[in-house]
């Protein structure tokens, strides 16, 4: 696959998830927010932990936590550039890509990093199809 092509699919990607990202987080205010998310007859949570902030950069803890085990579903560290507006996944499941200039090991596919992005990508896109829900409003109606 052509390279600017590579890049172009990536940053394209990158882009979409930071609109996705600005809309489920309101901007980026708070530190922390947590959904619970309704589909299948469960209910899921889905948790965002701003871990580090500074005037440019967030990076974002994000998991998603099943109602039915204590394991942690999914769990991505997500790299936001405010200025470039993008959203990069720089970790998933705690195993980090490998940098482009280091020969990639046989574990690893060339595009694990586009992998990683897409998983990203359609995480969001299903928050926003089963209706995303900050767990105090959960909280409000059942008080």
């Amino acid at each position: 696959m052509n390279k600017t092509l590579k890049t172009s699919n990536h940053l394209s990607t990158c882009s979409a998830n930071y609109s996705r990202l600005n809309k489920i987080l309101s901007g980026f205010n708070k530190d922390k927010y947590s959904f619970d998310l309704l589909y299948s007859g469960k209910q899921n949570k889905a948790e965002f932990l701003i871990i580090s902030r500074t005037p440019h950069t967030l990076s974002v803890e994000a998991k998603l936590l099943s109602e039915d085990s204590a394991l942690i579903e999914i769990l991505l560290r997500i790299n936001i550039y405010v200025d470039a507006n993008l959203a990069e996944v720089i970790s998933y499941q705690q195993e980090q890509p490998v940098p482009f200039f280091i020969r990639s090991p046989f574990s690893q596919s060339e595009d694990e990093k586009f992998q990683q992005n897409k998983i990203l990508t359609e995480w969001l896109e299903n928050i926003f199809i089963h209706g995303a829900i900050e767990k105090k409003e959960i909280d409000f109606l059942n008080g």
